[in-house]
């Protein structure tokens, strides 16, 4: 699903630039589902934004189901995001004055998308996720673990090939936490793809496979367990 050939991308810091990304090579297939750990400054959200296609890199080629994305202008780049990826961040991102399901659909609003179709779509995830007795509330009216799993049924909702997970625990509890893994492992075993940058070890051992960065560059690439 996923090839990078050496991948690079530089900032300007000062008087210098800094390779965030230093020809990184990496394969990822559909079905894995892969944790990217590192310290800060490793590369490993800037390697997460190229590889959401928000970001472009300065060198090297990387390929998504086939397409040469480096290529690509902005409009085929917005294009990939809304259709074959789906992001869910640390901060949720979730709009206050809309409720669970408004949430959840505001990726199909300017599709063709039949409106009681991606409805049924809606609230079919938010029941699998646990929240069917939550679709009209807004995120003031929820606890953190249930703005999370909001914000993985928006991210389904296109039923996109690949899922990015920024952090995806980073403002939940241990319990909480645990909870939303179990759903990532679950909907991994279901065949979604799912790429994991996290800083917790116990939220990379759910993952299948375990790539550590540092300094730009794939320092480790194994199973976690």
């Amino acid at each position: 699903m996923i090839e990078t050939t050496g991948l690079c991308r530089q900032f300007h810091v000062g008087d210098s630039f800094v390779n965030a990304l230093d020809h990184v090579d990496l394969k990822i297939n559909t079905g894995d589902f892969v944790a990217v750990m590192g310290p800060s400054g490793s590369g490993k959200s800037t390697l997460m934004n190229i590889i959401g296609c928000l970001d472009t890199p300065d060198g090297g080629k990387y390929r998504l189901l086939d397409l040469e994305v480096a290529a690509l202008g902005d409009d085929e780049l917005s294009r990939i995001r809304n259709s074959k990826i789906g992001f869910v961040f640390q901060s949720f991102h979730l709009l206050p004055r809309m409720t669970a399901r408004e949430n959840v659909l505001l990726p199909l609003r300017y599709s063709d998308a039949d409106i009681g179709e991606t409805r049924q779509r809606a609230d079919e995830l938010l029941d699998r996720l646990g929240l069917s007795d939550r679709l009209d509330h807004r995120p003031n009216q929820l606890s953190g673990g249930q703005r999370q799993r909001v914000a993985i049924a928006r991210s389904l909702i296109s039923a996109p090939p690949l899922l990015l997970a920024d952090e995806p625990t980073g403002n939940l509890d241990s319990r909480t936490s645990e909870e939303i893994m179990e759903l990532f492992e679950e909907i991994n075993q279901q065949g979604q793809t799912i790429l994991m940058v996290t800083h917790e070890e116990e939220i990379a051992a759910h993952a299948r496979r375990l790539i550590r960065m540092r300094d730009g560059k794939i320092e480790h690439d194994s199973a976690p367990h």
